[in-house]
Formats: structure tokens, sequence, C-alpha cells
């Protein structure tokens, strides 16, 4: 047996999503996309395609664009550092990310360019918030495509990723357990990812094929309203293309939720376990339900200074930080 397959263990698999809904009449959808690629090789660069866009579902059946912005973001490997970004809309002030760690003090470093973007809950804005957390997960690419391990190191205790960080990193966990043992982060083995684009075009935005050796972050919040509130719906998935071609789910959720109307407060949250990389990480989705009762403006700094440790997952946490734009989408629904 390879030290690869020595590495490779298989993750929780519940069952990731096949469709993605129908749009409803008067809803609002947001979809955004991160690919991450490595077009000079595995321990190159890497350039990170990112779309997204807002469209309204007119109670006719029509459909109006609200907002959409692409990104253009090449980060050197393995300093993390911005060589280049490209935005469209265009934005002059993005040139001061140029430099900026991509990883940590990047979401900082995107308020200082661009104050006030957070609050519009623009496209754009969540775009910029989901790219340090998609370029982490993008290293899963070298390891599944066998690139050259380092030689083992001690446990690693970096800012980024240290024991007991979630559920998934927890001190006696597979994960920690296996990295104490050989000094190198194994390899989760995922489900096959089904196709959720659906045969109406509208319903995603548009985005290019995933090459091999790419990795893809795709998101889709709904708002709509039904029976006197606001429901809401985020699915989540990071997945993964093999230098054969075949897709596999790395990490996926799908929080359903309810909101008061007038007070913008939610009432109800849970989130739906479509796959996790390990055996420990599904007690985390319980996290969701802590939600029930919290404003949805400010939502992305709760969840960031009081979602945290073994109850807990990064992931999910990202998720239902980008809830916080249910009240920019809300703002035009029908």
């Amino acid at each position: 047996m390879t030290s690869q397959e020595q590495r490779r263990l298989q993750g929780y698999r519940g069952a990731p999503a096949t469709v993605t809904p129908p749009r409803r009449p008067g809803s609002v959808r947001r979809t955004t996309t991160h690919d991450s690629l490595r077009p000079d090789g595995l321990l190159g660069a890497v350039t990170l395609f990112a779309r997204g866009r807002d469209l309204r579902t007119e109670i006719d059946g029509g459909a109006t664009v609200l907002d959409e912005a692409r990104l253009e973001v090449e980060v050197d490997y393995p300093r993390r550092q911005v060589r280049r970004i490209v935005a469209e809309p265009a934005q002059p002030r993005l040139a001061e990310l140029i430099g900026v760690n991509a990883s940590a003090g990047f979401r900082g470093a995107v308020a200082e360019a661009l104050p006030g973007e957070r609050e519009s809950g623009s496209v754009r804005f969540q775009l910029l918030d989901d790219l340090p957390t998609a370029l982490l997960v993008s290293g899963y690419a070298i390891s599944a495509g066998q690139a050259p391990l380092p030689a083992p190191v001690p446990r690693p205790r970096s800012g980024l990723q240290y024991p007991d960080l979630c559920a998934g990193w927890i001190a006696e966990g597979t994960l920690m357990s296996r990295l104490t043992e050989t000094g190198v982060v194994p390899i989760s083995d995922g489900p096959l990812a089904p196709e959720v684009e659906p045969a109406d075009p509208l319903g995603w935005h548009e985005h290019d094929p995933l090459p091999p050796h790419g990795m893809r972050r795709r998101r889709r919040l709904e708002v709509w309203r039904a029976d006197g509130i606001v429901r809401v719906e985020g699915f989540f998935r990071d997945s993964h293309r093999s230098g054969d071609g075949v897709e596999t789910v790395v990490h996926e959720y799908t929080v359903h939720a309810t909101v008061d109307p007038d007070t913008r407060r939610f009432l109800t949250s849970e989130a739906e376990i479509g796959a996790l990389p390990w055996p420990e990480c599904p007690v985390a989705a319980a996290s969701a339900g802590r939600l029930a009762g919290l404003p949805v403006a400010g939502l992305r700094t709760e969840v960031r200074r009081n979602f945290t440790g073994r109850s807990t997952c990064t992931h999910l946490n990202d998720t239902l930080r980008a809830l916080e734009d249910v009240g920019a989408l809300l703002d035009h629904v029908r």
C-alpha cells in the first residue's frame, strides 16, 4: 500500500443534493461559484474565478437580474499573497488588495478597501468574503492529485487550523489522530457529486465547466414569503474534480430557516448534511439551530465571535454567515 493510499479515508456520506428546486414566483435567488484552478501545476499559483448573480422571479414567472459580479484573483502558492485581482464591474480600490495575504487578514483588508460594501449585501462582497475559505479548501486538490508529499512534520498549530477548531478537528478525532501518527493531513474520499444544474437555464448563473484538478465552491441562497413568514434556503457544496474527470463532494450542507418579516429575526434554522470529510463532523449540524432568535443584521460578526469550537463546523459557519444577506435580498422579494 502506498503512502497516498494509507492517507485516504472515507468521509461521512449523507445524501448529496441531486436537484435545484424550481424558482418560486416572487422569490429572490443568489447563486455564487468559486473555482480554484492551478494552471501551472498542482504546486503552482492558484487562480480563483468567482462569479455570482441575484435573480428575482416575478409573480408572472418572468425574471429580473438584480445584481451580478465576477472576480478573477491570482494567488501565490504557498505564501498565499494576492498577485492580481480583476473585477467586473470594475472597482479601482480592489487594487489595494494586491500583496495582501488571501487567507489571514483578508476580510479585514476588504473592509478597509471597500468601506460600506458589507452593509450593501452585494454579490461582490459575498464573493470576496468567501474567497479565503474557498482558497483554503482548494488545497485538497494537491493531496488528492498525489502531488509530492512533504516530509512528516510535527502537528501544525497555525492560526487557521488547530486542535478543537471545529468538530472535524477535535483533538482525539480521526483527522487529528492520523495527523499525529503520520505528520501529514489525511485525505477524505467523498461521494460522487450529483449534477445540480437544473433544466431551467436561469436556475444558476453562467459559469465554465470545472477542469481536472479543479475545486469548486458553490452556493445558492433563496428567499421568499409564504404563510406570513420569510422562508430561507441556503445550499453549499465544495467539490473536487480528479485528474480522471470524476467530481466528488468534499463538503455539503443545506440550511433551511424562517425569519420574522417584521423583526427580521430568525425563527427557526436547521442544517441538512449532504457530505462531510470526517466521521466526527455531523455533530456540528446542530449548531445551525442556534440562529433562532438572532437578528439577520450583523450575523457575520455574531457567528465569527460565538460559533466556535468542537460543536461547530467552519464551513457551516460560512454558510450561516452568508445568511446576513437575507436582509438585502428580502428587500427585493415580491
